[in-house]
């Protein structure tokens, strides 16, 4: 029942951390990298679908993504669906492919940006302690219930503070690098 319990929350964290990546790939930084348009849909046959699903996305001269879609119907789809996007990005294009410059960030934009990155990590720190807490509550029912002695409570709400805390500064550690990437110029 413990390990169970511990193995769940564990899961969950790991999940919470999963989810603050992709937090974080959405906040650009003044380099290109495909994983900017993981949030972009296309409308391809009547169904949304992700861009990378659909076209080849390549990184060119550190500041430029180069779309080259498998259908050349498509580019103007793909084009509508990155002004929809609010990514902030003006996509150019050229017949065969969609050009995207990322514009170099100002220091307003970077101090915004990293704003932003701090309240995903907040969330990410949360959402973690309602998983102890969830996890606490858990231990404390079998407790009630006399399906484990006073002793294992404290022992498996030890663990759970030590995964707790373990996650955390993953967290913080994952913050610290992207706090990082956005103030380097």
């Amino acid at each position: 029942m413990i390990e169970q319990t511990i193995k769940d929350a564990t899961e969950r964290m790991e999940k919470s951390l999963h989810s603050l990546e992709i937090a974080f790939n959405k906040i650009r930084t003044g380099r290109a990298h495909p994983s900017i348009l993981d949030s972009v849909m296309v409308s391809y046959y009547g169904s949304d679908t992700p861009l990378s699903q659909l076209a080849n996305i390549t990184v060119e001269e550190g500041r430029l993504l180069v779309i080259a879609p498998w259908e050349r119907k498509l580019i103007t789809e793909v084009e509508k669906a990155i002004l929809r996007s609010d990514l902030g990005l003006n996509p150019s294009n050229n017949g065969e492919s969609i050009r995207l410059p990322m514009p170099a960030l100002t220091e307003e934009t970077r101090r915004e940006y990293t704003k932003q990155a701090k309240n995903e990590a907040e969330g990410a720190r949360v959402a973690i302690r309602n998983i102890r807490r969830d996890a606490n509550g858990h231990i404390k029912d079998l407790l009630k219930n006399k399906e484990i002695s006073e002793d294992d409570q404290r022992r498996a709400e030890e663990r759970i503070q030590k995964l707790t805390d373990k996650y955390i500064a993953s967290v913080d550690v994952a913050f610290g690098v992207k706090e990082k990437d956005l103030l380097s110029i």
